[in-house]
């Protein structure tokens, strides 16, 4: 049996609705403002119908107070009078629905039945919410450094703005989580939020996975496909890997960003969606841009607002925190019951660098509580490298690399060029032209090196580049 409240102090509404939901429903009727207010307070309700002529036309204020304290309670509007201006504004409050006297038996369960299918259907989907790997509130991040504390308070701030926002930092550090966070604390929450890793996706299916497609575009499209642009209009979609993405399609995601629009492929039909664009990445745009792999009109589109993730060495705050988080997390998972780390293995957990961020420790915590038999994990069940040959940091990075260099002692009219110049023609004789002894020697990357080679021309016959 449900339970239903009723507010109704001209006693029309109550017997119309007990003839037709007594045999479904237990019904209780009230007729002071006050004593309603309190009834919702202290008992849990199904479904509250609430008559809009007993309120003396404060019934939509009403209605917004009760749903923004309990969202998910449907409530069914009444009246004998039917004022489009009303109904359009109760609807958008909040209300399931707006019945009109005289109301029939059929008429009142069918309301009656959509108001719970689609408040179970708002159940299920929160539920399923809170399963996905997103934290739904700022305040539910662990963020205890004074970095990530200013970063978390520059987000809620964007947030509430449909600005493109782009995320970057080393791998594992949380990109994907936060863009959720973002999403659902914006104006857009109530609509899609779609991501897409465009480092999964093969180049040649990634324009139809973005853009979709139609019947017979290329070979294998049997039936038309709504592109994920096209499945988010209205909300937010995350380019995870926006560095991964070819320049031909660069362009066509310029285009949305400042026309909001495209075309399927294989198709002439032009398609507006508006969208708020989260992008994030691992990689140094701005060398991307230099090296001619991303295009700059459009980094310079995307960067908005700008947000670079710390490492997890970078916030050592929130490196005992977190792990206890991720730990009740996968004893929740698995069904386990672990109180939570040992003296030692907390001293393990902080004195480590966690390379991999995030992404690391949980997996580490994970194997942890599949081989931990204890009440607590020891340090024997968290397998720890003792040394990782780790990539460069991206905080590294951003240093913009290929510009550090020592200046020489002049030569080619003592420009910055020239000395720089200078100083790598030195290097590379004394390296016998070979380019990584060379980069090593300068403390840059092989890749950097070869960049600033082209840039200023040098060439030497034995490269291969320069053989014909």
């Amino acid at each position: 049996m449900y339970n239903i409240l009723i507010y109704d102090r001209s006693g029309k509404t109550r017997p119309t609705l007990t003839s037709a939901l007594e045999d479904r429903a237990h019904l209780t009727s009230i007729a002071s403002e006050g004593a309603f207010l309190e009834e919702i307070k202290s008992k849990q309700f199904d479904l509250i119908f609430l008559d809009n002529d007993s309120v003396d036309g404060r019934a939509v204020n009403l209605l917004e107070s009760i749903c923004s304290k309990d969202p998910f309670l449907p409530i069914i509007m009444t009246s004998e009078t039917e004022k489009a201006e009303m109904i359009v504004r109760a609807m958008n409050s909040g209300a399931s629905d707006f019945l009109i006297h005289p109301m029939s038996s059929s008429r009142v369960n069918i309301s009656f039945d959509k108001a719970i299918e689609i408040r179970d259907q708002r159940f299920e989907i929160a539920y399923h919410r809170r399963k996905q790997d997103v934290v739904y509130d700022f305040k539910d991040v662990v963020a205890f450094s004074p970095k990530m504390k200013a970063i978390l308070a520059s987000l809620e701030r964007f947030a509430n703005t449909d600005s493109t926002i782009l995320i970057t930092g080393d791998t594992g550090t949380g990109k994907s989580f936060l863009s959720g966070t973002i999403h659902f604390n914006s104006p857009r929450r109530k609509k899609p939020f779609v991501k897409i890793n465009c480092a999964n996706i093969p180049e040649n299916l990634l324009e139809s996975e973005l853009f979709g497609h139609e019947k017979g575009a290329f070979t294998g499209a049997d039936k038309q496909r709504i592109g994920r642009f096209e499945q988010a209009s209205g909300g937010t979609i995350f380019l995870d890997e926006i560095g991964e993405m070819k320049l031909s399609l660069q362009t066509k995601l310029l285009r949305v960003l400042e026309e909001k629009s495209f075309e399927r492929v294989g198709g002439n039909k032009t398609i507006y969606s508006d969208v708020r664009i989260i992008a994030a990445t691992n990689k140094n745009l701005v060398r991307q841009v230099a090296e001619n792999h991303f295009r700059e009109d459009l980094y310079y589109r995307i960067n908005v607002l700008p947000v670079t993730l710390p490492s997890l060495r970078d916030r050592q705050e929130c490196l005992v925190p977190l792990a206890e988080l991720l730990l009740n997390k996968c004893c929740t998972s698995m069904h386990r019951k672990i109180g939570g780390f040992t003296d030692s293995s907390i001293a393990k957990i902080k004195g480590y660098d966690w390379p991999g961020n995030i992404r690391q420790l949980a997996n580490t915590i994970e194997r942890a509580v599949i081989l931990e038999d204890g009440q607590y994990i020891h340090s024997a069940n968290l397998d720890l490298p003792e040394k990782v040959e780790r990539k460069q940091h991206f905080e590294d990075n951003v240093r913009a690399e290929v510009n550090v260099f020592p200046l020489g002692n002049g030569g080619c009219n003592g420009s910055l060029a020239g000395q720089e110049k200078d100083l790598i023609l030195r290097v590379l004789e004394e390296c016998l032209w070979v380019q990584k002894n060379a980069a090593h020697k300068l403390g840059i990357s092989p890749r950097a090196l070869n960049y600033k080679i082209s840039k200023l021309g040098i060439t030497h016959p034995h490269w291969r580049r320069n053989k014909h």
